[in-house]
């Protein structure tokens, strides 16, 4: 029997990692097909498209339709960012993720009802879209949660915060994934759908406020996800080797 799901998407993450520090895969490289890998990692076919969709999203890897799955020419660089294994790896906590993510993100949001443009907009409404969309898919809802925060961030306009952000985004998809199955997913299509709409009427501490309620009803899913009881490290182990 398969770890824990968010367990086996790190690991193979991690493995992804490893193989190319390795020269065993080289950026811009094809994937073998997805039943081959599945057996060469000894994991089930929908584990591996969960962290096919997680590397999708960070940028590592792109599928195209009838062609196959490619790395990305700058699947390393990606991948040699610490933060995002710190994250992976429990290095940093998903409570610090989102600790710094209220730092930041009621006063990108604020930033951006202030200066959002036709484009950025667009860009927002695009992602709720994707996001309503897909209220029965989880990947293909994180998806759209990303890009939706994304565009949040450059419609800020301060290319620092969007450049530190993205990283943090790209760490904190291990979060949304962890939460998203306790998450009832319509209730979070409502706080981003409200974070949009202060934001395409320039009411600057409506959407703070909006954003600040957004990330505490994320952070009390977290907390929900994490009251189990926790694994030892030999169970750990020994479920880590059954899915080799």
């Amino acid at each position: 029997m398969e770890a824990q799901r968010e367990d086996i998407t790190a690991w193979l993450v991690s493995c992804f990692k490893r193989l190319l520090a390795d020269g065993a895969l080289a950026p811009g490289s094809r994937l073998p097909p997805e039943r081959e890998l599945a057996k060469m990692f000894g994991v089930s076919r929908s584990s591996l498209r969960q962290a096919l969709k997680v590397l999708e999203i960070m940028g590592v890897v792109t599928q195209q339709v009838s062609r196959g799955t490619y790395l990305s020419d700058n699947a390393s660089a990606i991948l040699a960012e610490p933060i995002d294994f710190l994250v992976l790896l429990d290095g940093i906590s998903h409570h610090e993720l989102f600790e710094a993510r209220m730092m930041l993100e009621p006063e990108l949001a604020a930033r951006a009802a202030e200066r959002a443009t036709t484009d950025d907009l667009r860009a927002l409404r695009g992602a709720l879209t994707q996001m309503r969309r897909a209220l029965s898919d989880q990947m293909r809802y994180i998806e759209g949660d990303v890009a939706f925060h994304d565009a949040v961030f450059a419609a800020a306009g301060n290319r620092v915060c969007q450049a530190m952000m993205r990283v943090v985004q790209r760490a904190v998809l291990t979060s949304i994934a962890r939460t998203s199955g306790l998450t009832e997913l319509e209730r979070s299509f409502a706080f981003h759908k409200a974070i949009y709409v202060a934001i395409e009427k320039r009411r600057p501490d409506e959407a703070r406020q909006e954003m600040i309620q957004h990330l505490k009803f994320g952070r009390d899913r977290l907390l929900l996800a994490t009251q189990k009881p926790a694994v030892g490290l030999a169970e750990k182990i020994a479920a880590m080797r059954a899915a080799l």
